[in-house]
């Protein structure tokens, strides 16, 4: 009956589509063909001979994360990390981050808090690979903090932000001063069968549980700051997220004979594992309310789970989610809370939420991101419209008059599919940066590469208050409209 319920659950999660790794396993006779650096860690498994890696190689699983973030999200290692550094599986960390966009996107507590619109993460422990802050600068936009104790890490971190321009004003690392006791930061799942399976995930809700305190309860954390002296006082963030360090000891942590993904003693390890680091996080929370949306980790243990989750109530939050992610044989969950209100329902059904983004898929291989930038920038200044782009951070920058606005709102400025007919009415630069003011409707469209033949196109207004912010909408619509035609093979 078990194993009924869990092929069930497994089927209801694969009707998710907003992760990228459900579509397709990672073809190695494909990337050992693009990447000959990788070809010589690719071998048949016995006994359908089908072609795999030596996961128990950490240079083969190095190099496969390595070849996964260029080929599935233009990312760029710099070299490798350093040999015994953690490292990261792609799918796993992707999954991560597309969790965090489902909770970002929901309403069940108040939106963003920065007034620019734009997401701020902070990484607690984000290693030598930085891989959540690229992921997520990558595929979402999102603006990052990424911290960490060791001199190792947040150099190496600094070279794999600097490695990736499109990206890197989006990230700052901050390295955490170590009081002395043992460190920890990070720690890495399994992988087995020669598989990187899809990291599927179920959401729910937490009802509050009788609080538990009997366990391991005297086993407290003793080691650097993780947020508290290390958010600034006047730094606001959408969430923070952490894969802690799961383990009790060195021992502990190598009890796995069939993977080898890395990782020091101050990435795995810390004296009562994961439950004292995350109980830490908590405690930290109730000091920064009003710091951070969510607050989120990765939890190892279910019984660690259900722990943490008594303990959250206790601390008196307004809302707990959980996640549960599968990864091979691997499984792994997910926590979240918040101290804000929830926000009340309404009956009424709000169709002037403006839309700040769209995603085009099915682009051609010759249509890239910069092809598209230039499209934006075409559209914009064709319609007579002041626009700056930069080719370095991908973004179009326009200011828009008081007057162009209300005739945009009344429908007198002329809209056109294809923007490449219209000659510029206004000069646009790809150097200079536009003079905003107060009296101008200022706002950016930034484009990201998610994945080969699919990108983001997001737009974030200066003022998000601004009185002649109506005419945003109109202009990011009539954008995705345009192109949509212009380079997508199948509307969404």
């Amino acid at each position: 009956m078990g194993g009924n319920k869990k092929r069930k659950r497994n089927k209801e999660q694969q009707g998710s589509n907003d992760i990228v790794y459900s579509e397709s396993q990672p073809d190695f006779a494909l990337l050992a063909t693009l990447y000959p650096s990788f070809q010589s860690f690719v071998q048949p498994s016995p006994p359908h001979m089908r072609l795999t890696i030596d996961w128990t190689d950490f240079n083969a699983t190095r190099e496969l994360t390595r070849v996964l973030l260029h080929h599935r999200h233009s990312l760029t290692w710099f070299v490798w990390i350093p040999d015994g550094q953690l490292c990261p599986t792609v799918p796993n960390r992707s999954n991560y981050i597309h969790w965090l966009q489902h909770l970002l996107s929901s309403d069940v507590i108040p939106g963003t808090i920065s007034s620019d619109a734009m997401v701020r993460g902070f990484d607690i422990g984000t290693g030598a690979s930085c891989i959540y802050p690229l992921l997520g600068a990558s595929l979402h936009g999102w603006s990052f903090v990424g911290s960490d104790v060791t001199d190792v890490a947040i150099e190496w971190a600094e070279k794999n932000v600097s490695s990736n321009a499109h990206i890197s004003h989006l990230i700052e690392i901050r390295k955490v001063q170590d009081n002395g006791n043992a460190p920890c930061v990070e720690v890495e799942e399994s992988e087995n069968n020669g598989e990187i399976i899809l990291c599927k995930k179920t959401d729910m809700e937490v009802a509050p549980l009788p609080l538990d305190l009997h366990a391991r309860e005297n086993e407290s954390y003793h080691g650097p700051p993780i947020l508290v002296d290390v958010v600034k006082d006047d730094e606001k963030f959408d969430f923070c997220m952490c894969n802690p360090p799961f383990f009790e000891s060195l021992e502990e942590a190598g009890l796995n004979p069939k993977t080898s993904c890395g990782g020091t003693s101050h990435e795995m390890v810390c004296p009562g594992g994961e439950r004292a680091f995350i109980t830490r996080i908590i405690e930290d929370s109730t000091q920064l309310k009003q710091h951070f949306r969510w607050f989120t980790s990765m939890v190892g243990k279910k019984s660690n789970l259900k722990y943490l989750v008594s303990k959250l109530w206790g601390f008196g939050v307004s809302i707990v989610k959980t996640t549960e992610f599968v990864q091979g044989r691997t499984y792994r969950w997910g926590l979240a809370w918040s101290f804000l209100p929830p926000v009340q329902k309404s009956s009424i059904s709000l169709s002037t939420k403006n839309k700040t983004s769209f995603t085009l898929e099915g682009l051609q291989r010759q249509h890239g991101a910069i092809n598209v930038l230039e499209s934006v920038k075409s559209h914009v200044s064709s319609h007579g419209l002041s626009c700056s782009m930069n080719t370095s951070s991908f973004t179009v920058d326009v200011a828009i008059s008081k007057d162009d606005c209300d005739s945009i709102l009344r429908n007198e400025l002329k809209f056109v599919n294809d923007s490449t007919d219209c000659q510029p009415r206004r000069k646009t630069s790809n150097e200079s940066s536009l003079n905003f003011s107060p009296e101008r409707l200022c706002f950016r469209i930034s484009v990201f590469q998610q994945i080969p033949g699919t990108l983001l196109v997001k737009g974030s207004l200066q003022d998000k208050d601004s009185p002649l912010s109506g005419a945003f909408s109109v202009i990011f619509q009539k954008l995705e409209e345009a192109l949509r035609s212009k380079f997508c093979t199948k509307s969404l």
